[in-house]
């Protein structure tokens, strides 16, 4: 069995245990001793991190390989267009070559916790939100994705890696799993 915890990050918070510098860390919502993030998020970025006792089960859910899809609500600002998304579907070329397709929409706002501080809508008037699903983990990669195209990040939420939602967990909030490991095929004896 493996234990699985899903928690909201949130905005200003290292993806770990323990900081040097005095920052908001995982320790500080977390209470969960030999468990290890599966992947991270940056410390401006919130949403669903995934962290486990289970090594194996940390890989397979973070290795680049395994290709795990990570649904991201991104509010960018100014005005998404359509070829601005056929570009997204398409895969970005950035400075460390190019992107796989991104599985890209623009969405209404979703029903989230206000970010501490929010958005200025004085400095950024004009926004939107933007789903996308990408299946790699190129570090600031969607930030990236949207610059690139003249859309810069303002705020950014992981919803889902793989089969698991964020859901209704409130930031700093978070929710445990076990997994029990999948049973061996039975071996036939050999002849």
């Amino acid at each position: 069995m493996s234990q699985l915890y899903l928690l909201h990050k949130p905005y200003r918070v290292l993806s770990q245990f323990r900081d040097d510098q005095g920052r908001a860390t995982l320790a500080d919502h977390l209470d969960a001793r030999g468990v290890y993030p599966a992947g991270r998020l940056d410390y401006d970025s919130e949403g669903l991190l995934l962290l486990s006792d289970d090594g194996a089960l940390i890989h397979r859910i973070a290795h680049p390989r395994h290709r795990q899809p990570k649904t991201y609500w991104v509010q960018v600002e100014g005005h998404v267009d359509n070829d601005a998304l056929a570009a997204l579907r398409r895969g970005i070329t950035l400075k460390d070559g190019p992107t796989r397709p991104a599985r890209a929409r623009r969405i209404a706002p979703p029903e989230i916790a206000e970010r501490t501080p929010p958005v200025n809508p004085k400095r950024h008037p004009r926004t939107d939100w933007l789903e996308l699903v990408i299946s790699e983990g190129r570090n600031r990669q969607v930030r990236r994705m949207t610059a690139h195209l003249g859309f810069p990040t303002l705020r950014l939420i992981r919803a889902a890696v793989g089969p698991w939602r964020l859901g209704s967990l409130a930031p700093g909030e978070w929710r445990r799993e076990t997994l029990h490991a999948p049973r061996s095929a039975s071996r036939r004896p050999r002849r």
